[in-house]
């Protein structure tokens, strides 16, 4: 099972960073300042997200990570999960640690996807991570609360 989700992470880890650079190479094409190019830009966003879904389940399926469809969709509810509560840190100006921070979100996501899609793995265990999952919203709502003093 940690060969399966090692594998998992590095696929989605590399996934990550190539997420990352697509998506700051479309928004540099877009290059405009106003509201009217939000629309075009998102939708970039968007496909790039949709072709790196799909080329995530083909990754996962070539390394031994299967079924890769399933991982891929578990990877991708984690990660939105993992986004939302990232929304509550802090926010940097270098770039290496955003492209650090894709990887490492990517990663993580593709480790719990590898998790929760094991078949030797006790339901209330996969039960668990996805309660932890959707509290990590709440939990990082309050903490940004917190930290504004509100």
């Amino acid at each position: 099972m940690t060969g399966r989700m090692g594998r998992a992470a590095a696929v989605c880890a590399a996934l990550g960073v190539l997420w990352w650079a697509t998506v700051r190479l479309a928004w540099a094409g877009v290059g405009c300042e106003d509201w009217g190019c939000l629309i075009p830009a998102v939708g970039m966003v968007v496909v790039i997200s949709l072709a790196l879904f799909a080329g995530a389940a083909l990754a996962l399926e070539r390394v031994d990570v299967r079924p890769g469809r399933r991982v891929a969709l578990a990877a991708t509810g984690a990660l939105v999960a993992f986004r939302l509560a990232g929304e509550a840190l802090p926010s940097w100006s270098s770039q290496m640690a955003d492209a650090v921070a894709a990887g490492a979100a990517f990663a993580g996501a593709g480790v719990v996807a590898a998790f929760v899609t094991e078949t030797g793995v006790a339901r209330r265990w996969k039960v668990t991570a996805a309660v932890v999952l959707v509290a990590l919203a709440p939990v990082a709502l309050a903490l940004s609360l917190a930290r504004s003093g509100l």
